[in-house]
């Protein structure tokens, strides 16, 4: 269990579900490690009133908003005003003494509050100015999403805060700079700020966006209706204002001769991880799990370890939580969690699947065979888009994920749920395929 003595600061724990049993010569390990950061004290309280927080009460946050303001932004006209009504809502939600900006987005990156290459700190004076600054938004120009990451990075790295987050609108395709630029602007932020990242409308580009929230550790989703940003972008805000601690890092250790297959996020949504290890001393990496509040995340790892004789077991993996600080050094949170294997002949025992892991792997794959399908479905590849899509249904409706069995319905005709039989609807809303899709990684946790 995890103990953080400071009041008013998360406790984190960790606990690990598994099935260690393996039979003669088994290899491969899997576990759930669920963590939860508990006792923040701001989630449902604060957060819902966050002007009842003095100066320097709570975490030190700083908070950049980017909104495109593209060309495509005055069509309709409306799409505008509701960005800069949705800008506004966030920054009347924004905690006082929390540092902010607001960046204008097009082909280059402009600051449009409070200007002079910093930031201003919120109180009631800071809060009307910036309202009165996002009278002035006007569309036109192109859009180059990495000259606003860039300008966002160095407008956050001017505070010395605990929290740095950014939220970024946009409405089209990333078109004045090349996919390789906005990359290497992504690889540049990643672990110094976190970013969530909104499409309105149906003009962009769903892996731009989803890309963006999850080499940035933040969120991705879909307003179809522009008049929605507002709710959307006051929720952003709310849960952004609850983050209490920064810069978590998920820390495997493992023995000689183990190798780690995959660690990835599986709730609430799916995220691989395994590529973004660090490594932090003998036979241990850092996993980046970003920034929290009071909340619980599940994590699936596998490993594999050398075969052994029946009777013996193992340690085969000991998970930890840390915060990486300067030099080198690193803040560890107190949670901990071990990963057994134990070699056994009880067939039943050695056969058996961990009711977590069975479920995740099937959420992991739900999303992948989303994914797989309306690809290809984009490129006419009907049988295969319909055997995809009929397999998701499949696992939605088995895992119990209603919400994107719903998504599911507005693209295909649902047969036979139980079986995955369907047929792919005639005609598809682009606004519901573009929802499937950028939510397919969402999940459900498992049903007690």
């Amino acid at each position: 269990m995890a103990i953080l003595s400071k009041s008013n600061v998360p406790q984190f724990s960790v606990d690990v579900y598994q099935n260690e049993y393996l039979p003669e010569g088994g290899r491969e390990v899997n576990a759930i490690v669920t963590v939860t950061a508990t006792g923040g004290g701001t989630i449902g309280s604060a957060v819902t009133a966050p002007h009842l927080f003095s100066p320097g009460e709570g975490p030190s946050a700083a908070v950049v908003l980017m909104v495109d303001c593209s060309g495509s932004m005055d069509y309709p006209p409306t799409k505008m005003r509701n960005a800069r009504d949705a800008t506004a809502a966030a920054i009347d939600t924004l905690r006082d003494g929390v540092h902010f900006a607001v960046v204008g987005g097009t082909h280059v990156a402009k600051e449009v509050y409070p200007g002079g290459g910093g930031l201003a700190v919120a109180g009631d004076a800071t809060r009307e100015e910036a309202r009165q600054a996002l009278r002035k938004l006007s569309a036109g120009g192109g859009t180059a999403i990495g000259t606003w990451l860039g300008l966002a990075d160095r407008l956050l790295a001017s505070a010395d805060v605990a929290i740095r987050h950014g939220i970024l609108l946009t409405d089209g395709r990333n078109e004045h700079e090349s996919p390789e630029d906005l990359r290497a602007a992504l690889d540049a932020c990643a672990g110094r700020f976190t970013c969530d990242a909104r499409g309105v409308g149906t003009d962009w580009e769903v892996k731009e966006v989803t890309g963006i929230a999850s080499a940035l550790l933040g969120t991705a989703d879909i307003v179809a209706d522009p008049a929605r940003l507002a709710a959307d972008f006051t929720r952003m805000m709310e849960t952004a204002m609850g983050k209490e601690v920064a810069d978590v890092s998920l820390r495997l250790w493992t023995p000689v001769g183990t190798t780690v297959r995959f660690v990835k996020q599986v709730a609430p949504t799916v995220e691989e991880l395994t590529g973004r290890r660090s490594e932090s001393g003998p036979r241990a990496g850092d996993y980046p799990l970003g920034s929290w509040g009071d909340e619980s995340r599940d994590y699936h790892v596998c490993v594999e370890v050398p075969p052994a004789g029946i009777g013996r077991e193992m340690l085969a993996a000991r998970v930890s939580l840390v915060i990486p600080q300067p030099g080198g050094e690193v803040r560890n949170l107190g949670a901990q969690g071990l990963v057994r294997a134990v070699w056994t002949d009880d067939m039943a025992a050695s056969t058996s699947i961990n009711p977590q892991v069975a479920h995740y792997t099937g959420q992991a794959e739900l999303a992948e065979v989303i994914q797989e399908g309306l690809d290809l479905r984009k490129e006419g590849k009907m049988d295969g888009a319909t055997a995809k899509l009929g397999r998701a249904v499949q696992l939605a409706s088995a895992s119990g994920n209603a919400d994107t069995a719903k998504l599911l319905a507005k693209v295909v005709d649902v047969v036979d749920a139980a079986t995955g039989t369907v047929r792919l609807k005639a005609k598809v809303e682009e606004a519901d395929e573009m929802t499937l899709e950028t939510r397919s990684t969402k999940t459900v946790r498992v049903k007690k």
